[in-house]
C-alpha cells in the first residue's frame, strides 16, 4: 500500500459504538490460557483468533468484544466480518455495519498496522450503501458508495476498489457515466493482477474496435480468475471470440501469454 494522510468519510451514522457489547454474558476463559475479560486487549484478540481457529466461536465473539470495548481495532474487524457473514452468531448485517462505521470514523495513522483493517472497512461499508441493509436504516445509497470507493481507489491503491468504482462510473450509479474514468480505473486495476479488471477492460477494448488487444485481455483473465468468477468472465471471452477472425483470434492467445505474466 502506499503512503496516506489521515482519512475521513461521511457515514449516516454518527456515534454508534460498541457500547451494546458490555452487557454481554460472561462464560469462563480457558484458565490455562490465564486470559480473563480484564486482560488486555491484545491478549484477549490472540485468544479470540486462536478459539476461532480451533471451532470455537463462541468464545471467540465473547473475547473479541471485550477487546473491541478496549478499542482494539482488530477484534472489532473480526467480530464485524462474523455478523456479516452469520459465521459463530447469526448473520446482521445491520450489526455488522454498526461495526464496520466505529472503525471507519476513527481514522488511521499513516503506517499504522490498523490500516489493512480500516480499508476493510471502507470496502464493507461501501458495499453496504451500494445495496442498502433491508429493514434497518440503511438504504441504497449511490453516491456514498461511489465516494468511498473513490477514497479506498485513490489513497491506498486497492484494485478491488478501483474495479468497483469503474463498474459504477461505467453504470453511471452514484453519478454521471464517464467511459475515459472508468477505463482508468479498470487499466489500474488489471495492472495489480484483478481478473475482473482485466476482463472488463477487455471486453471495453474489444468493444472499441481494438479487437486483438480486447480478446487478448479477456483470455488473460480466465488464467487469473476464481473459480466462482471465471463463469461470468468465460461467457465475455467466448461471445467476444465468436464474432472474431480467425487471424485476430491467434494473435489474440499469442498475446495474452504476455498480459498473464503481467507484461503491457
Amino acid at each position: 500500500m502506499s503512503k496516506f494522510d489521515n482519512v475521513s468519510i461521511r457515514v449516516v451514522l454518527l456515534g454508534l459504538s460498541l457500547a451494546s457489547f458490555a452487557a454481554a454474558p460472561a462464560s469462563a476463559f480457558d484458565i490455562k490460557s490465564g486470559v480473563t475479560k480484564e486482560s488486555g486487549p491484545f491478549d484477549l484478540f490472540k485468544f479470540g483468533f486462536k478459539a476461532y481457529k480451533n471451532g470455537q466461536k463462541e468464545d471467540a465473539v465473547e473475547a473479541y468484544r471485550y477487546a473491541a470495548e478496549k478499542g482494539h481495532t482488530g477484534s472489532r474487524w473480526a467480530l464485524a466480518n462474523m455478523y456479516a457473514d452469520g459465521d459463530g452468531v447469526a448473520k446482521n448485517d445491520f450489526e455488522a455495519f454498526k461495526i464496520y462505521n466505529e472503525i471507519a470514523s476513527q481514522g488511521v495513522e499513516p503506517g499504522s498496522e490498523d490500516t489493512g483493517f480500516f480499508v476493510n472497512a471502507l470496502l464493507s461499508l461501501a458495499a453496504y450503501y451500494r445495496r442498502g441493509i433491508p429493514d434497518s436504516p440503511i438504504k441504497p445509497d449511490l453516491a456514498q458508495a461511489r465516494q468511498l470507493y473513490f477514497q479506498v481507489a485513490s489513497t491506498f491503491g486497492v484494485a478491488e476498489a478501483q474495479f468497483q468504482l469503474a463498474k459504477m462510473i461505467m453504470a453511471g450509479e452514484g453519478g454521471a457515466p464517464n467511459m475515459q474514468q472508468a477505463k482508468k480505473w479498470l487499466n489500474q486495476a488489471r495492472k495489480s493482477g484483478h481478473p475482473g479488471a482485466m476482463a472488463v477492460f477487455g471486453n471495453v477494448l474489444f468493444d472499441e474496435g481494438q479487437t486483438v488487444r480486447g480478446l487478448a485481455f479477456l483470455t488473460a483473465a480466465l488464467d487469473k480468475c476464481a473459480a466462482k468468477d471465471c463463469i461470468w468472465m468465460q461467457q465475455l471471452q467466448e461471445q467476444a471470440f465468436s464474432v472474431a477472425g480467425e487471424e485476430d483470434r491467434r494473435g489474440a492467445i499469442a498475446l495474452s501469454r504476455e498480459f498473464a505474466r503481467g507484461g503491457d
